[in-house]
C-alpha cells in the first residue's frame, strides 16, 4: 500500500540498533492479525522517546507497530501492555478517537521485545501550535477539536470500560511527583538539577486541596500526539499512550495547557505571541471551553497544576538524557531533548513562583 506524504515525512528508514526480524514478524502477524497478507516492510517513526514506533506497509494495508526498546531499561517504564489496555478499552466502547487495536505480544522471542500492532492512521499532523500550515480563520476550529478530544476522554468513566482498577483512583498528584522524583534521583548518570531539586522540595508541601474525581488521563496530550482528519478539523486519533493512568484530569488538562506559557523548547510555544493575530483562542477562551465541555465552572491552582506538569516534563527529559548516556534512547532527537533538562526546570520553578513559591 503507498505511503501518503504525511506518513513519508513522520517517516524514516529504520535507525541502526532498532531493527525489527521481517520474517519473524511476518509469521506473528499471519496467526495474530486478522486480514493480514505479507510481505511485510518496516520504517519507523521520528517520535516514539520511550516506545519505538514503526510503520509496517504491506500491499493492501499498513499497521503501525510499537515496542520496548532493545537493550537495558528501567522496571517502572515502557509499558506497552498497559497502552494496548486502555486503546482496546477506549476503541470498543467510547467515541474517544483511539487507533483500533489488532494484537499485543509479550513473547520477546519474537523481536527482542514486548509489542503491540494497531492500525495506521492517515491523516496530518501538526508540530506547531500557531498551525502556520492553515488559514487564519481556520484555525480555532482546530483548538476546538482539539480539546473536544481530550474532554470525551475526561468524560469517560473508567468502570464503565473496564478499567476501574487501570490506576489507584486517589492521590494520584502526590504519586506522581513521588514517581517523577525516584525516576530523576535514580538517574544518577544524568545529573541533578537545582530547579528541579527545589521543585521536589516544594512541590508535595503544596498540593492543591480537594480530591478530584479519576478519570482516564492521557498524560501527553498535545498537538503532535494527535491525527487530524486530512482535509476537516477533526482528531482522528490521539496517539502515544505510555503514559495512561487513571488520575486527575486537571493534571492532564495543565499539561495540554502548558504550551501557551511555554517558549521554544523541545517543541514551540505560545508564550510571548500574538494569539488574536494568530487566530487563535487565548488561555482564558480555552480554559473556558474546556470547563464548558467537562462540566466545570473553572479551574482553581493552574499555576500550580502546571509548575506540576513543567516538572514532569524536565523529568521525562532527564529520563531520555540518561538513557542516551546508556546508549538506549529511541529517537534522533535524543541529543536535542537532553539540552532542554535546565531550561524546562527554571520554567516550571517560574511557574511555582507564580503560585506563591
Amino acid at each position: 500500500m503507498s505511503l501518503s506524504a504525511t506518513a513519508q515525512a513522520v517517516t524514516t528508514e529504520v535507525r541502526p540498533g532498532m531493527q525489527l526480524d521481517l520474517p519473524a514478524l511476518e509469521y506473528w502477524f499471519a496467526a495474530h492479525v486478522e486480514g493480514f497478507v505479507g510481505p511485510l516492510a518496516a520504517r519507523q517513526f521520528r517520535g516514539g522517546q520511550s516506545n519505538p514506533t514503526y510503520l509496517l506497509e504491506t500491499p493492501a494495508s499498513n499497521y503501525v507497530l510499537r515496542r520496548k526498546p532493545p537493550g537495558q531499561l528501567l522496571a517502572s517504564a515502557h509499558a506497552v501492555d498497559r497502552e494496548y489496555r486502555v486503546l482496546a478499552a477506549l476503541g470498543a466502547h467510547t467515541d474517544v478517537p483511539v487507533a483500533h487495536t489488532y494484537a499485543l505480544c509479550t513473547d520477546e522471542g519474537v523481536i527482542g521485545s514486548w509489542f503491540y500492532v494497531m492500525e495506521h492512521l492517515d491523516g496530518r499532523v501538526y508540530w506547531d501550535p500557531s498551525l502556520p500550515e492553515l488559514p487564519r480563520d481556520a484555525r480555532r476550529s482546530y483548538y476546538d477539536a482539539m480539546i473536544a478530544a481530550l474532554a470525551s476522554l475526561h468524560r469517560v468513566d473508567p468502570a464503565a470500560v473496564g478499567l476501574a482498577d487501570f490506576g489507584r483512583a486517589s492521590g494520584y498528584l502526590e504519586r506522581q511527583i513521588a514517581r517523577w522524583t525516584k525516576q530523576y534521583v535514580e538517574d544518577t548518570a544524568a545529573g541533578r538539577v537545582p530547579a528541579m531539586d527545589r521543585l521536589i522540595e516544594w512541590l508535595p508541601l503544596h498540593l492543591p486541596t480537594g480530591e478530584q474525581r479519576a478519570a482516564i488521563v492521557h498524560g501527553d496530550f498535545r498537538l503532535d500526539n494527535l491525527i487530524f482528519d486530512a482535509t476537516a478539523p477533526r482528531v482522528a486519533g490521539i496517539l502515544d499512550w505510555e503514559l495512561s493512568t487513571l488520575g486527575d484530569a486537571l493534571a492532564d488538562f495543565a499539561y495540554h495547557l502548558m504550551v501557551y506559557r511555554m517558549p521554544k523548547l523541545t517543541q514551540p510555544g505560545l508564550a510571548g505571541r500574538d494569539l488574536a493575530a494568530l487566530g487563535l483562542p487565548s488561555e482564558r477562551e480555552y480554559v473556558e471551553r474546556y470547563c464548558a465541555l467537562t462540566g466545570r465552572r473553572d479551574i482553581a491552582n493552574l499555576d500550580y497544576y502546571t509548575a506540576f506538569c513543567m516538572f514532569r516534563m524536565a523529568a521525562i527529559l532527564h529520563g531520555i538524557r540518561g538513557r542516551l548516556l546508556r546508549g538506549t534512547a529511541a529517537s534522533a532527537q535524543a541529543q536535542e531533548y537532553a539540552r532542554h533538562v535546565e531550561p524546562m526546570a527554571d520554567l516550571a520553578w517560574a511557574q511555582a513562583e507564580r503560585a506563591g513559591a
